[in-house]
């Protein structure tokens, strides 16, 4: 298993950016590892956060993160899914969506299916004038435009960027 923790640099730059906006919002933590971004989130405010990865190990342990936080359960969900799996099923169920929605898989992981979910949204997965936000290498440039995803900023730190979407 290999993790690739978001740098507490890139985290603390990801937080500032959207520390106006996160205040009382549902959060989704999607290819969470650890859940470090889904539970900054809580500590700055956040009022719900879903935590998504494909490893059982790794829901495990952010179920351990969360508990050792004294984070109550009310306000948290934890599923062992591929990402978009997930995506699939939220919009099958009904589920509310999020405002803020952070991808970070490991960089050799195919992006376009996630985008493209939620760039054909339909207010299902992202809540409108939500955001998603992608982080990936510097050397794999993501698209500007996926369908009625519009990037309109990228943040590079090192080796990693964030592509800050919202609906076009």
């Amino acid at each position: 298993m290999q993790v690739r923790p978001t740098s507490d640099r890139l985290r603390e730059t990801l937080f500032n950016i959207l520390a106006p906006r996160i205040e009382g919002v549902r959060f989704l933590d999607l290819c969470a590892g650890s859940g470090a971004v889904g539970i900054e989130a809580l500590s700055r405010g956040a009022s719900f956060a879903t935590f998504v990865d494909r490893s059982r190990k790794m829901c495990g342990l952010v179920e351990s993160n969360l508990d050792l936080c004294g984070v109550p359960e009310e306000q948290t969900e934890v599923v062992c899914s591929e990402a978009a799996e997930f995506l699939k099923r939220v919009r099958a169920w009904g589920t509310p969506g999020w405002n803020i929605c952070f991808f970070d898989p490991p960089y050799a992981t195919e992006y376009s299916g996630v985008l493209a979910a939620f760039g054909a949204d339909d207010g299902a997965l992202l809540l409108p004038e939500g955001l998603l936000i992608a982080e990936h290498h510097h050397k794999n440039p993501l698209p500007d435009e996926v369908a009625a995803l519009r990037r309109w900023r990228v943040v590079k730190q090192g080796d990693s960027c964030l592509s800050f979407y919202e609906r076009a």
